[in-house]
């Protein structure tokens, strides 16, 4: 016995590798590899056999060839940003091992203007504040970028995807690899909860058999590693976070594939909307905002915006648009996966839109081609059961701005998904008329009839609202939709009154849109964070503004007023926007300003 398990001397142990022929992952980890393949015992037993690979020194590693792939994408995301430099060397947006940083100085003086902050966030990229002016800088070596309105970096949006260099396919890319059965199965369940999140409605039942259809009838791998890439994503901090860096990257690499396929053209506009949501609530404004306008031009050319209107649209016109038109539906449910869709995109738009202050892209006009006449979003349990609201040409969004009984309005819009989207259109709606103001226009007419037009409609849609103190009776896919429905549509008081806070009268309506806006906020419990729609932290934003607003004034009344319960109800607000920058590192750098205001007014005693 004892001499069958000796090892001569100068003989290596038969199990023993040379030097340097361990798989990458054990060399890193100096732990012991048998030099199996395609996986070693020690990835396999580890469950990380996708992440075993060997350099024998003759070619480039996957996780090499994927970075610079991803390095050739940032390259083009920088040509299509600042084509006047776009002979210069490409800057890295993103490194997955490396901690990235912001800074900016600005005077504290303004709420709108952002303090001196330095944020690291783990395999995150620099996150940008909400309609912070862009302009290209550098912070601690880390390229990043700054929203310049002057500079108009938005007509980069307009780029067609086409600009991009060829990538191929998913299968020229990465072999025909996807993800294990198994782990695409885990991943979905990762996802799914969190789905609503991103704004993304689909039947789960068939996304699920999807996995095991033939290639050619599964969904799109651009919509798939997209799902894959935010499962990652929602997964941190676990080891499963590691693989986010590959779900992007094979994410983009299949839209070239998408662009030339148009039997998946809605899988792309869902994917697009994924991608700019990751983007954006991670700080990647430029990319956000391409995904999201790419999307909202599909949805525009492909018709998304007038589901059901084909029996109502003239002939002629339908033959000039015939060479973007959609095969009609195979039934209800991927005619209800088509509308959802189309919100989804509408949603994007609005809401970012003013988050970021910049036009909205999808037109709603009087035009017949670009009226918006799909119907109200449904459930899809709904759609399952063939109870269709198949539109009738009618105008959708006009018609709830309509004033009351002046046009009837559209049938339906009264689900909670239809809900959220009246949120989405008040608003963009109040943002961009306030914006419009100026002091000319102070005896104008035509702009004081739509102010109260809107402010009319707010008022209109929040006594339709369930009551905040029956949320913990419903559903919790509603509860997450009513929390942000209520947000909005308070929000969208604030957006519609700010530019008038000197006025007696706004300055009333702002701090009780304020302090509902924190009354919603007190409503959310800690395990509600997980599924929250990142949207509304901007509404805790602009609510937080007006409250410090208010306390500066207190403060500087003689004698001075008590301010203890200002102060919390701010206290509430940091509060929340500290618990869902966990998930999305954009707001903490706002909650940070928040902070910041408040210790340069010297508040936060």
């Amino acid at each position: 016995m004892a001499e069958k398990s000796t090892v001569p001397s100068g003989h290596q142990h038969p199990t023993s590798l040379q030097r340097g022929k361990a798989c990458l992952r054990c060399r890193k980890r100096k732990m012991r590899c048998d030099g199996s393949k395609p996986a070693c015992a020690q990835c396999v037993r580890a469950k990380k056999s996708d992440a075993c690979e060997y350099d024998d020194g003759k070619g480039k590693t996957r996780t090499q060839l994927m970075r610079e792939h991803i390095a050739r994408l940032e390259s083009r995301i920088k040509e299509l940003e600042m084509p006047e430099m776009a002979t210069s060397p490409p800057i890295t947006l993103f490194d997955p091992h490396a901690p990235a940083y912001f800074s900016e100085s600005s005077s504290p003086s303004s709420h709108n203007s952002p303090s001196t902050l330095s944020l690291s966030a783990s395999a995150s990229p620099s996150p940008f504040p909400l309609g912070t002016p862009l302009q290209p800088s550098s912070a601690h070596g880390v390229s990043s970028v700054h929203l310049d309105m002057d500079s108009s970096p938005w007509d980069a949006q307009w780029a067609s995807m086409t600009d991009f260099p060829a990538l191929g396919s998913v299968a020229d890319s990465y072999g025909s690899e996807d993800p294990p059965l198994e782990l695409a199965q885990m991943l979905l369940d990762i996802f799914l909860p969190h789905r609503h999140q991103c704004g993304f409605e689909v039947h789960v039942g068939r996304l699920r058999e999807s996995l095991t259809l033939p290639r050619s009838e599964q969904r799109h791998p651009v919509l798939m590693n997209s799902i894959y890439l935010w499962a990652c994503y929602l997964s941190r901090p676990t080891s499963l976070c590691e693989h986010e860096p590959l779900y992007l990257s094979r994410a983009l690499a299949a839209v070239s594939d998408a662009i030339s396929n148009p039997a998946k053209v809605v899988d792309f506009i869902q994917a697009s909307c994924l991608l700019a949501i990751y983007f954006l609530s991670n700080g990647r404004v430029f990319e956000g905002s391409y995904h999201a306008s790419v999307a909202a031009s599909l949805a525009i050319q492909w018709g998304l915006h007038q589901v059901g209107a084909e029996d109502c649209t003239p002939r002629n016109v339908i033959s000039e648009r015939s060479a973007f038109r959609l095969d009609p539906a195979k039934d209800s449910i991927e005619q209800g996966e088509r509308i959802l869709t189309f919100w989804q995109v509408y949603n994007l738009d609005r809401c970012w839109s003013v988050a970021l202050q910049r036009p909205a892209t999808l037109p709603d006009s009087k035009h017949p081609w670009t009226a918006v006449s799909t119907p109200w979003p449904q459930r899809m349990e709904e759609y399952e059961t063939g109870e269709l609201d198949i539109g009738h040409g009618s105008p959708t969004i006009q018609a709830f701005f309509a004033p009351q009984g002046h046009v009837q309005n559209v049938t339906g819009g009264f689900s909670s998904l239809a809900m959220r989207v009246k949120a989405s259109a008040l608003f963009e709606g109040a943002s961009r008329l306030s914006s419009s103001w100026s002091p000319r226009l102070s005896s104008s007419s035509s702009f004081t009839d739509s102010f109260r037009t809107i402010e009319h409609t707010i008022t209109r849609f929040t006594t339709t609202l369930l009551p905040l103190h029956q949320l913990a009776a419903t559903m919790p896919d509603d509860k997450y939709h009513l929390i942000a429905i209520h947000s909005l549509a308070h929000a969208s008081m604030i957006c519609l009154h700010e530019h008038f806070l000197d006025d007696q009268v706004s300055r009333e309506v702002l701090l009780r849109g304020a302090r509902s806006i924190v009354a919603v906020a007190k409503y959310i419990g800690d395990a509600d964070y997980d599924f929250l729609d990142p949207l509304i932290g901007y509404c805790w934003v602009s609510a937080a503004r007006i409250l410090i607003t208010d306390l500066v004034q207190l403060q500087a009344t003689w004698p001075m007023a008590n301010t203890s319960e200002i102060r919390g109800e701010i206290g509430t607000l940091l509060y929340s926007l500290t618990k869902l920058s966990t998930r999305f590192p954009l707001l903490g750098f706002q909650a940070s300003k928040v902070q910041k205001l408040l210790d340069a007014n010297q508040l936060g005693q």
